[in-house]
């Protein structure tokens, strides 16, 4: 994977001066070319200089944060790639991020393997979006990167936190995700009641198969990939 990433541009932005040398240190290794940025205003100068192939930024910075400086790269680039490094508890933010259709998010305290897998899953969906394409039957499928539905062409609405709980059983779907889990991803302030998740689901299955989504009775819920 390190030889993968020296064919790509990277653009780090963190505020945090000991964080980001220590990260840049690390991608300078194995990218092609790293820049770096401490907010938002200069990472968009940069990112109009250099047009690099990803883009890793914090949300909380000076100036202008993260979810705003992807908002305005999204809204003239729908092709670069972008991972925001967040905490559990930031719900607005990650259903921000979804909007923007950024790529993927690192949970904080950043470590090399959660750097590393989510620039793989940047890689992947440079080199071939479609791998991001989730059959849940013959006639319908799930676009992690779209964040979409789409049943025999027609494409189907899901609201924020449908799209929360479908990444969540996308990303693990080899996998039961647990109830708990399941709270930290949707409800990690307010906490999830039964009649919550049940109302949830039962929302869900209205819009895809229902048998795309197995309740595992005390343990959570669980996602079968159509293998046609």
């Amino acid at each position: 994977m390190r030889d993968m990433l020296r064919n790509f541009t990277l653009l780090y932005v963190e505020d945090d001066t000991i964080v980001r040398k220590n990260a840049i240190e690390y991608l300078k290794r194995v990218a092609k070319e790293v820049y770096e940025a401490g907010d938002g205003k200069e990472a968009i100068a940069l990112w109009r200089e250099h047009k690099p192939d990803i883009i890793i930024t914090d949300i909380n910075m000076p100036h202008l944060n993260g979810l705003d400086m992807a908002g305005h790269i999204r809204s003239q680039d729908k092709e670069v790639q972008i991972i925001i490094a967040t905490a559990y508890s930031d719900t607005q933010h990650l259903l921000r991020a979804i909007e923007l259709q950024l790529v993927t998010y690192i949970i904080k305290p950043i470590t090399k393997e959660k750097l590393m897998d989510a620039l793989k899953k940047s890689m992947d969906l440079i080199e071939d979006k479609s791998k991001f394409n989730l059959h849940l039957s013959q006639e319908c499928s799930y676009n992690a990167f779209e964040k979409n539905i789409i049943c025999n062409t027609e494409e189907i609405k899901l609201t924020k936190n449908e799209i929360l709980f479908l990444d969540l059983l996308t990303h693990h779907h080899n996998r039961v995700i647990a109830y708990a889990e399941i709270e930290n991803a949707i409800w990690p302030d307010d906490g999830m009641s039964q009649d919550a998740i049940r109302s949830l689901v039962r929302g869900l299955r209205k819009k895809i198969p229902q048998n795309a989504i197995e309740n595992i009775s005390g343990v959570g819920y669980k996602l079968h990939i159509f293998k046609g």
